[in-house]
């Protein structure tokens, strides 16, 4: 556990991280933006909806590219869903925030409402980032390391090709 989170503070998650606030900094201007650009007679949770699906899409995008250098085009319906599946958790995180804000401080100003956003950001920023590099582009950055023994259908990449920041699964192991 302890090389795991070592793992985010190498040279290279380091750079990974940096990546993902840059591209977090960008992400967070679209989404404000398009939550923005939306009247206060939209309802509050179409608002906080419809900005972060936006902004999912800028990010992945940018990340494949730039934060995770990944190029190719193979694997990207897996990637493409486990993106979206960990980036809904994080829109649930966003919107229970924000509603919660709502709940619990009642109707908040514009500036509340996005200070509520800024603050589900920063929440769910570590654990997006350990989701993107170890559930969503696992394999691909796996085979852009030269270990492109795990196939698209789903088969566990061989000891030696386990990112150096996973433990390697024991016989018996549940499958990630």
């Amino acid at each position: 556990m302890i090389s795991y989170l070592r793992s985010f503070f190498d040279r290279r998650g380091l750079s990974q991280m940096a990546k993902l606030v840059i591209i977090g900094v960008v992400n967070t201007g679209v989404d404000f933006a398009v939550f923005n650009a939306f009247p206060s007679s939209v309802p509050l949770f179409w608002r906080v909806t419809i900005a972060f699906a936006v902004a999912t899409e800028v990010s992945y995008l940018l990340n494949r590219r730039w934060t995770f250098e990944i190029k190719g085009g193979s694997g990207v319906w897996r990637e493409t869903t486990m993106f979206f599946l960990v980036n809904g958790v994080a829109w649930a995180a966003t919107v229970g925030i924000v509603l919660g804000a709502e709940a619990l401080f009642g109707d908040l100003s514009r500036l509340e409402e996005n200070l509520a956003k800024l603050a589900a950001g920063v929440v769910i920023l570590l654990p997006k980032l350990a989701s993107y590099r170890d559930l969503v582009f696992r394999r691909s950055l796996a085979r852009r390391a030269g270990s492109a023994t795990a196939a698209d259908d789903g088969a566990e990449p061989e000891p030696g090709g386990v990112a150096a920041h996973l433990p390697e699964r024991a016989e018996g192991d549940p499958a990630l």
